[in-house]
């Protein structure tokens, strides 16, 4: 039997680009994650003071999860023409609209100085930033695995999802350095525009690397691209998209519940420091990317479908005792807490690129892909700081936001169980 190589200079290109989709796309996670540490620790007092500390909390809540409203719009447009035109040029539009939303945040009048016009502008520069994101995921994903060997298209998706963890630790990072050389009144008052201008140098860095690489070889292959990719993929895989947008619901719950609910909760209801918790999201995001890495290349061994199937149920697990643990005010458990919850989810997060590019056809690809993330986002990731705020104001405990987590996992088995395998799959086909 005959094994078939690939030219060196295709294998070349391949890792060209799962770096760049990498770097791109923890530029993007930045970005949008600077947002959500902001939206816990600043932004009610800067942008709506005129109300109490937990309305407050609940408004700035509000506009994180606006910017999820406009992430299928961001979607839809960047999967229509990158199912038409190329992924690479969506790629570089994502990338440019989230460091103009996320710069404008940062030199962004305050209601003291403006009124009611802070809260405005800030809620369209969320739109801004989110509707870059909803553009920027499956472009990512789609330049790595159309890339990549068909062995080791797992294991290149990959790449993408490691932006997501390193997103985090590099948000973390610098609002960890900012809040530890500044008091409390300065970090309140200017220092926490800081992290958002970064955000500009990191965009440049990035468009530099997006601009040297080659368009998808799958999309160049491809014979007539359709005239509405939006509208085709729900007319012809709406169940495949409704079930993978699905599975992702309670990981994309949970993950808001630890990167942005997280650092209000143990601030200000278990008196836990800011810097603590800061670097304790560190620890457990470090995890979370070795995690991602080791179970991209599984995937390509044991299937994608065992894997994620495996991380949701251990993921299901343990939000039951996710509040539990951490209302033990320890830090060392609460450091645990975090970094087991954070590993089961690299399970579901590292094999998940391949699989959902896997799931449609090459001329729907990008649509379908951006429309199952987005949804997937909007049902779970876009309300859950909101709701877990709003459940413990009413309740007093974290009782009920651990049933609402675990409720939003057990989503995620279902309908992760449903979904067929794809590994095998032939994307050119």
């Amino acid at each position: 039997m005959k094994i078939q190589t690939r030219p060196l200079s295709e294998n070349r290109e391949a890792r060209r680009v799962a770096v760049a989709s990498a770097i791109g796309t923890t530029i993007e996670w930045y970005d949008f994650f600077i947002y959500g540490t902001a939206a816990a620790l600043v932004f009610a007092p800067q942008f709506f003071p005129q109300v109490s500390e937990l309305e407050g909390t609940l408004a700035s809540f509000a506009t994180f999860a606006i910017g999820f409203i406009a992430r299928p719009l961001g979607g839809i447009v960047m999967g229509h023409f990158g199912d038409r035109i190329g992924r690479k040029s969506m790629l570089v539009w994502s990338l440019m609209l989230m460091g103009i939303g996320t710069v404008v945040i940062g030199l962004l009048p305050t209601h003291a100085q403006i009124g009611v016009w802070a809260p405005i502008l800030l809620v369209l520069m969320r739109c801004v930033q989110g509707f870059g994101l909803g553009g920027e995921w499956g472009g990512a994903v789609l330049m790595s695995v159309e890339h990549a060997p068909r062995e080791r298209r797992g294991f290149f998706g990959g790449f993408v999802a490691f932006g997501l963890p390193t997103g985090i630790i590099l948000s973390n990072v610098v609002f960890l350095i900012v809040t530890g050389v500044t008091t409390g009144s300065q970090f309140a008052e200017w220092a926490w525009r800081i992290p958002f201008l970064f955000g500009a140098v990191l965009v440049v860095v990035g468009l530099f690397i997006r601009l040297r690489i080659a368009e998808s070889p799958v999309f160049q292959q491809m014979e007539q691209p359709r005239r509405v990719p939006a509208v085709d993929v729900l007319r012809a895989e709406w169940r495949k998209v409704l079930l993978a947008a699905g599975s992702y619901v309670g990981m994309s719950g949970m993950g808001y519940i630890v990167i942005v609910y997280f650092v209000s909760y143990a601030n200000r209801q278990l008196g836990i420091s800011t810097p603590t918790v800061l670097t304790m999201l560190i620890m457990a995001s470090v995890v979370f990317a070795i995690g991602v890495v080791v179970f991209a290349r599984l995937s390509d061994r044991w299937g994608r479908r065992r894997v994620m199937i495996w991380g949701c149920v251990g993921h299901a697990a343990w939000s039951l005792v996710l509040f539990p643990l951490a209302d033990t005010k320890s830090v060392p458990l609460i450091a645990i807490d975090l970094i087991m919850i954070l590993a089961l989810q690299s399970a579901y997060i590292g094999p998940q690129p391949a699989m959902f590019a896997e799931l449609f056809p090459t001329e729907l690809r990008y649509s379908g892909t951006s429309l199952s993330l987005t949804l997937g986002t909007i049902l779970g990731g876009a309300v859950t700081p909101l709701v877990a705020t709003a459940l413990y104001g009413a309740t007093g405990t974290s009782w009920s936001v651990t049933a609402y987590v675990v409720l939003i996992s057990l989503i995620t088995v279902v309908c992760q169980l449903a979904l067929k395998e794809t590994y095998h799959k032939d994307l050119t086909a």
